[in-house]
């Protein structure tokens, strides 16, 4: 049986600003803006060619906002990655060269923390 990551939930006190920031930024695809009831809010966003979504929104989490750390998404390569983000105004690092990959690490608004990882060539 496989056992799949689908969702990650991300812990925003804005949920709007959190929108433009991975929708306009980070160049996520917004899939759903629901507000299910007076006191839920549901968002999810999904990283263009990634089968697995962030989701945020009001009454979803009890995380604190910005506690989130950790997250590591794969690119083909993580200086066109870095161009990207910092072509539409997103703070990156610059490329960290490592024996086990190239890194570029970025927070949002609230500061949960991401990494893009392009994996090492295994020729």
């Amino acid at each position: 049986m496989d056992w799949k990551i689908e969702l990650i939930g991300v812990p925003v006190s804005d949920v709007d600003r959190s929108i433009a920031f991975y929708r306009d930024q980070a160049g996520f695809v917004l899939d759903h803006d629901t507000r299910v009831s007076e006191d839920i809010r549901f968002v999810q966003l999904t990283p263009p060619g990634s089968a697995c979504s962030i989701a945020f929104g009001e009454g979803i989490s009890d995380m604190a906002p910005g506690s989130l750390r950790g997250i590591q998404v794969v690119v083909a390569d993580a200086a066109q990655a870095r161009a990207e983000l910092v072509g539409r105004g997103v703070e990156a690092t610059e490329v960290d060269e490592q024996p086990w990959g190239r890194f570029v690490y970025f927070a949002d608004p609230d500061g949960n923390a991401w990494a893009l990882q392009e994996l090492p060539d295994r020729r």
